[in-house]
């Protein structure tokens, strides 16, 4: 799926993802190193023709990895320790960009943010989604879980100040 179908689908979860992924400027990427451990790196994205794209410098290692194995999960910079803005999980694999007027479409963009990368010495990815999770904190412990395309949404409630109780029904990123 793309991000136009999140933003289509489910457009009040589409919106929270925007505001922790993209709108902060930069995000984290895990991918798969070449020995089968996980590699954990900040990625700058930019949301472009319903599409989540991420570059990458020439000949990185995270970029190495999504060539050899494209799985990847895409996690939100989580700033206090209370998680009260919540956070971002979303799964799925990025898929190589090498259309020249793809690429040129994007470079454009970037420019707009203040730089531009050089033709072919960047690495390009959309990002192709199977499943979100959006998951925040109240002052109260409660845990609040979103999940697309499922449709999967519950509260758990705080039973202590290390534990959540068992998943309640809930409607508030979904809802209609």
């Amino acid at each position: 799926m793309r991000w136009a179908d999140l933003e289509r689908e489910a457009p009040l979860l589409a919106s929270r993802a925007r505001e922790r992924l993209v709108d902060t400027g930069v995000l984290l990427v895990a991918t798969v190193r070449r020995d089968g451990t996980p590699r954990l790196s900040p990625v700058e994205p930019l949301v472009l023709d319903g599409e989540l794209w991420l570059s990458m410098m020439w000949q990185s290692r995270k970029a190495a990895d999504l060539l050899a194995d494209s799985r990847l999960l895409v996690h939100s910079i989580v700033t206090s320790r209370e998680g009260g803005e919540g956070e971002v999980k979303l799964r799925g694999r990025a898929l190589p960009v090498e259309d020249a007027e793809r690429r040129s479409r994007y470079r454009d963009a970037v420019a707009g943010l203040g730089w531009q990368p050089v033709e072919p010495f960047f690495h390009l990815f959309v990002i192709e989604i199977d499943d979100v999770v959006f998951i925040r904190y109240e002052k109260t412990g409660d845990q609040y879980v979103t999940r697309w395309p499922s449709g999967v949404e519950f509260i758990r409630r705080a039973t202590s100040p290390t534990s959540v109780g068992t998943p309640e029904p809930n409607s508030d990123l979904l809802r209609g």
